[in-house]
Formats: C-alpha cells, structure tokens, sequence
C-alpha cells in the first residue's frame, strides 16, 4: 500500500541543529570521485550533502583528481586514496558515503564498494556502482543492508533487476527492495520510494526542469547529507526527493544542477 510523499510524514524528523551544536556532531558525509576528468558529479553531490545541513562534507578521490577537486571547492575536504583499503580507512569516521557518481564503470568501483560495506558508515549508492553490477546483482545485494539506499533511473533499475518494471514502478520498486534488502529510490516523473519492509511512497511534486544532467548526483548528496545526520533511510530519501523537486519547481526554465544545492536553503526555510 503507497502513501503520496508529502513533508507531512517526515517533517518532523527532519535534523534541524541544536544552540550548542557543532559540526561533527551534524554529520560527516563522504562522496567518491571518479578519476581526473571526471570530478563534477562528486562535486555537486558533495555540495548538495553541505546544503543540507551535513557539518562536515569530505570528496575521496584517486590521487589525480584531488588537485582538480582542491581548486575547485572551498568547504568541501578533500582526500585522496590509492586502494579500497585506503578508502575503507578514510571512510571509517563518516556517518554516510555516496559512491557511483562518475565513480567510473571499472572493478575499482565494484571493490570500492565492497570496501566501504565493512565500514560503519550507511551508504547511497547511485550511477555506475549500479550500472556495473549489470548481470550480478546478487554481487551487489551482498554490500548493501537495511541503512543504505540505492537511487536508480530506470534504465539503472533495468540492469540490475531486469524485468521488474513490467510489473509496474510501484511494485517493482518494492519487490527491489525486498530483493536488494536496502532502500530503493526509483527516480522518474513520480519518483518511487520504497523500503525492504514493504512501505512506498510515490513523490507527486516532480518538475520537468530536473531533466538535466547531474541532477541525480544533487539527489544522491541530498539522501546521504540527511542520512549522515543520522535521519533515517526511508525519511531522508522520502525529505530528500521532495526538496529536490521542490527546488527545481522554484527555478523553472534554465535550471542547471549546479543551481540546485544554492535552492535548498529556501526549501529549508519553508519547511522550519
């Protein structure tokens, strides 16, 4: 049974900071970056997870992007990595890692991932760490749990659960989570939410103006800032596709997504 998205639902658990808070304790974010000509995703993901309210936002990268991504961000940490043990490491301290944003379709990838599932930190999962696993998605299934989210497009969705879709966006939404045991944001005109135990919520404030290329990177930084403040999968996803769209109705024609984080702080407003 599917509830309509609405900040009625999740309001209230949104992670607003306390008089006396400081930034470890409104989370600690990660986002992993493709190699040197490929840092933009993480980029915007990056900023996103910072405009949400994230305190501390760090870019783990192969060590040739890293003096790309230093010239080009200011509050966003930066730090570099050679091997998946290297990322695990880094990744120990944070409370939630985007990783697959131009991650790169390479096994790398797929042993990065499988890196940061033996850290504590919950993880978003988007892009090419979904595309990859094509064809093996029990591969996938097995480093992924009930805190970690993965946000396909159809075409995503359709590697790794093929057939699904036939059924519906709904119940395969569903059946995906139950299947992968993580959280599923199937992103489209109404984007789906659903969790492993079966509850879906179809967003209904869609604007056609997200149809542009690193939106979703923007999403996977909005699920993984809220998540690191230790908002709950299925609410952060829920809070996170609805200020998305919200954003990008506020903008209309012309919206690019490295206008959408600098939105968030007037959807944020709205909803305190």
């Amino acid at each position: 049974m599917s509830e309509t998205n609405d900040p009625t639902l999740w309001r209230a658990d949104l992670p607003w900071p306390g008089p006396d808070a400081h930034k470890h304790q409104r989370g600690r974010l990660g986002v992993v970056s493709g190699a040197m000509l490929h840092t933009g995703a993480a980029r915007l993901a990056a900023r996103a997870g910072l405009r949400v309210g994230a305190g501390l936002v760090r870019i783990l990268c192969p060590p040739d992007a890293g003096p790309v991504i230093a010239g080009a961000v200011e509050a966003v940490m930066v730090s570099d990595f050679d091997t998946p043990e290297a990322l695990a490491e880094l990744a120990g301290p944070l409370d939630c890692v985007v990783i697959g944003p131009a991650a790169g379709l390479t096994e790398a990838t797929a042993q990065n991932l499988k890196a940061l599932a033996g850290t504590g930190a919950a993880l978003v999962v988007d892009a090419d760490a979904l595309t990859l696993f094509k064809g093996r998605a029990e591969a996938l299934f097995a480093c992924l749990d009930a805190a970690d989210v993965i946000t396909p497009h159809e075409g995503e969705f359709e590697r790794v659960f093929p057939g699904l879709l036939g059924q519906g966006r709904e119940v395969a939404a569903v059946e995906a989570a139950r299947l992968s045991g993580a959280y599923v944001v199937l992103k489209g005109r109404e984007t789906v939410i659903a969790a492993p135990d079966g509850r879906c919520r179809i967003n209904g404030n869609g604007s056609p103006w997200l149809a542009t290329a690193g939106s979703g990177d923007v999403l996977a930084g909005l699920i993984g800032g809220l998540m690191a403040q230790k908002m709950e999968a299925f609410e952060a996803a829920s809070a996170a596709v609805w200020m998305h769209a919200d954003a990008a109705g506020r903008f209309g024609p012309g919206l690019t997504a490295e206008d959408l984080p600098g939105l968030i702080p007037a959807v944020l407003r709205d909803l305190a």
